[in-house]
């Protein structure tokens, strides 16, 4: 696959710089893993990487994009898929980077917990990565597990750009100035695959209680005036 140049991108020099020497999976997680928790104290926000790297922190689609952007620096597919719970039980969806090493999948994730995060690349398929995150996510008030689904892959080219954004070709989400909720909204409207059996909901035990202690680990705590 062709790299996405500079050129094409929009980005400055300087921004260009700051993700081209991402080259791996492994620096682009290092990369995130360093950006405070964006806790959208102004509102909600999907930042685009030129905005995540002006502000200098990021939730978990804002770090899943621009590790996406990164990939694409290097001649990756920018795949992204949303990962999400059951519905109405109090708890949001998670996105995180796929890439591919060999013929095995792993991810990249912006998260503030410690269960929902990078994964290496020994996965024969999404589905097998994403269940992976199954037994660690569940509700800290409850410790009911809650993954239910995932979306299709999205290839972050295939974006159609909003009006104002088309000079920008397929990369116009790179720079964006606005929220990304268009990608968003594409997430939501791919076919997402359920991996539990309904009937084998009831049989899911819940978290225990050195579990629920691991659980309320966090990395950034919204009082921290950098998030």
């Amino acid at each position: 696959m062709k790299r996405l140049t500079r050129k094409q991108s929009g980005l400055t020099s300087q921004e260009y710089k700051k993700l081209a020497v991402l080259t791996t999976p492994i620096k682009i997680q290092d990369f995130l893993d360093s950006l405070p928790m964006n806790w959208e104290k102004k509102g909600d926000t999907h930042l685009s990487p030129r905005r995540v790297l002006q502000e200098g922190k990021a939730h978990c689609i804002e770090g899943a994009i621009l590790a996406a952007a990164a990939l694409w620096l290097h001649g990756e597919r920018p795949l992204i898929i949303n990962v999400s719970p059951r519905m109405n039980h109090g708890d949001d969806d998670h996105v995180v980077t796929l890439y591919k090493r060999g013929n095995r999948w792993g991810a990249i994730s912006k998260t503030n917990h410690a269960s929902l995060r990078f994964r290496d690349p020994v996965y024969r398929t999404p589905r097998e990565l994403v269940l992976s995150y199954f037994h660690e996510w569940f509700l800290s008030s409850t410790g009911e597990k809650v993954l239910e689904c995932y979306s299709k892959p999205l290839d972050m080219r295939r974006i159609g750009a909003p009006s104002g954004a088309e000079r920008f070709g397929a990369a116009w989400w790179v720079t964006y100035e606005k929220d990304l909720w268009e990608v968003a909204d594409a997430l939501s409207e791919l076919p997402h695959y359920h991996l539990v059996p309904k009937g084998n909901w009831r049989y899911v035990r819940k978290a225990d209680l050195v579990e629920l202690k691991a659980g309320r680990l966090i990395e950034w705590r919204k009082s921290d005036p950098r998030t």
